[in-house]
């Protein structure tokens, strides 16, 4: 098993099989519970109707009936049915069925790429995308959504800050074709 983020070159390969990478010791496939609980700081499920939170605000979570949830409550729901776990360090794993099919990297451990400085970098070394989405808002260019179908991947290159934003693998719309 190839851990990911210890060996993040191997995010830029154009065809990755996916059987083969775990991202922070849970692989693609494995039971949403393999998750350890310590990391998780906020979760999201189909229990959950109401949801309040945000940068320096606790989150809260509410069911249909206006009941509040526990954190507890919601990451085991999702643990076992769909939704998503998001860690303190900036990386999701995406559930479906109770098992991970999803993972999205989008904070510090994308300093990795640093030195790519522009979209046109982005291309020399990850290569050119099965398809690619040009995000724009009010006429300004946002950034590019660039999709590997052959690594079932997506890089987010911000257009604003010249870096990539995100990267994501596995289960996730638009990454395995259309």
């Amino acid at each position: 098993m190839i851990e990911i983020l210890d060996n993040l070159d191997v995010l830029s390969r154009p065809h990755l099989d996916l059987t083969t990478v775990e991202m922070g010791g849970t692989a693609l496939g494995a039971p949403a519970t393999s998750i350890p609980r310590r990391i998780i700081v906020q979760a999201q499920s189909s229990v959950v109707a109401r949801y309040r939170g945000g940068t320096n605000i606790d989150s809260e979570y509410y069911d249909a009936d206006g009941r509040r949830l526990t954190l507890d409550e919601v990451v085991d729901h999702a643990a076992q049915s769909d939704g998503f776990l998001y860690c303190a360090d900036k990386l999701t794993y995406k559930i479906r069925a109770g098992a991970v099919v999803g993972f999205a990297i989008y904070g510090p451990q994308l300093s990795h790429f640093a030195h790519l400085t522009s979209y046109e970098d982005l291309l020399a070394v990850f290569g050119t995308p099965d398809r690619a989405h040009e995000d724009e808002a009010y006429g300004d260019l946002m950034g590019y959504d660039n999709y590997y179908w052959g690594a079932q991947k997506r890089v987010r290159w911000d257009a604003w800050d010249d870096r990539i934003s995100l990267i994501n693998l596995g289960a996730v719309e638009g990454n395995a074709g259309p």
